[in-house]
């Protein structure tokens, strides 16, 4: 089965076909980007019936009915637990504890997500009292939060080390770290203590991953290190980002991501981009900077889910990733510099042209000897598939 294409590259494929110069055909395009004539075609077509000039039923459609029956049965469930849970509720027996009405809920079918959402209670809490409704450790720290606790309404000045003192005088013993982590979780601090200062220049984040790469942008093998990071143009409607990854084998750019706002989801959607384009990525190094989208939670579970491992390099280093800063000097001198650019969609036209036709299939290289991206993996790729 022939992988799927990414739904971002299609819809710029489209964009272009669209756009296109008077004399180019779709046979040509489709042929730029690497894709099937019928393909493309395919591609026109259900951009035709999502715009409305032909009849047919469009994703929204499908996707909106999906979504509206899916919020339907969430609705009904959210409806038996607040009705379950005013008829526990009002039975005379005290106390009340929800953790069992979970239970009951959840044997009837009703997920213990939507539960604890409706009711406002924290899963893991539920799932640890699932288990073991009371741990000998709780109990040990609850008799270690009384004594400290009790320390702290004596004397308000003690800070967490005279505490830990106090405690173990009242025979709780404790590390003066093990009384600091209690105190700071309940807020008991000394009366004298420091305010924190205010203000201040802000400060690069701290890396999430090691630098794996070392500037040796090499690699014998595709998937084996890929370069990313993230491109910003003006224009009359405003900013436009890019993140776009490389791989060093053959420097070709195996998969980019555009928008108008600079999240997290931009470098997620470009790296399963890539992933979707290449397959076969587990292990591949992906080295970056210490940008936040980079060292987000999204784009950490997006290297995890694909196997892949991240490195980042240092702190206003840009020779650390200085390959993909090469490829960001070309798009600017070949494509952003060369005039103004009124629309977002008139610079994402030209930016994924220039990538998809110039740089990858008429763009030779001194360091793939003489080669574009595309010829320089297609040969070197052959002997491979030939011995395997």
């Amino acid at each position: 089965m022939p992988k799927p294409y990414p739904s971002e590259f299609r819809d710029d494929v489209v964009r272009v076909a669209r756009h296109r110069e008077p004399g180019v055909t779709i046979e040509q395009i489709a042929h730029d980007f690497g894709v099937h004539p019928m393909t493309l075609q395919k591609w026109l077509q259900r951009a035709k019936v999502e715009d409305g000039s032909a009849p047919g039923q469009m994703r929204s459609e499908s996707a909106e009915i999906r979504e509206l029956r899916k919020r339907n049965r969430l609705l009904e469930q959210e409806n038996e637990v607040l009705r379950r849970a005013a008829a526990y509720l009002s039975q005379a027996n005290l106390p009340k504890r929800l953790y069992p009405l979970v239970t009951e809920l959840a044997a009837a079918g009703i997920p213990v997500t939507v539960t604890c959402r409706v009711l406002k209670l924290a899963r893991q809490p539920y799932c640890r009292w699932l288990a073991n409704p009371i741990t000998p450790s709780e109990v040990v720290e609850a008799y270690r939060a009384n004594a400290l606790y009790d320390a702290h309404h004596d004397d308000p000045e003690f800070g967490h080390r005279l505490l830990a003192d106090e405690a173990r005088e009242a025979g709780e013993p404790m590390a003066d770290r093990t009384a600091w982590r209690i105190a700071s979780q309940h807020g008991w601090w000394s009366a004298f203590g420091k305010k924190k200062a205010r203000g201040g220049g802000k400060k690069a984040g701290p890396p999430v991953h090691d630098d794996l790469v070392g500037r040796d942008f090499t690699a014998i093998a595709p998937n084996q290190l890929w370069l990313t990071d993230i491109t910003e143009h003006r224009t009359a409607e405003g900013k436009l980002y890019l993140c776009a990854i490389k791989d060093v084998f053959g420097n070709k750019i195996v998969g980019y991501s555009i928008d108008s706002r600079m999240k997290s989801r931009l470098a997620v959607s470009a790296l399963d981009n890539a992933a979707a384009m290449r397959g076969g990525v587990a292990g591949c190094v992906v080295h970056s900077d210490r940008g936040s989208q980079f060292r987000s939670r999204k784009f950490l579970r997006a290297l995890t889910r694909h196997r892949m491992v991240g490195s980042m390099g240092r702190v206003g280093a840009a020779g650390d990733n200085a390959a993909m800063e090469s490829f960001f000097s070309l798009l600017q001198k070949n494509v952003l510099n060369r005039r103004s650019w009124a629309t977002r969609d008139e610079l994402r036209i030209a930016i994924v042209t220039w990538i998809e036709r110039t740089y990858h299939r008429r763009r030779r290289q001194a360091a793939l000897g003489r080669l574009t991206p595309i010829e320089f993996e297609t040969i070197m790729n052959t002997p491979a598939a030939l011995a395997a």
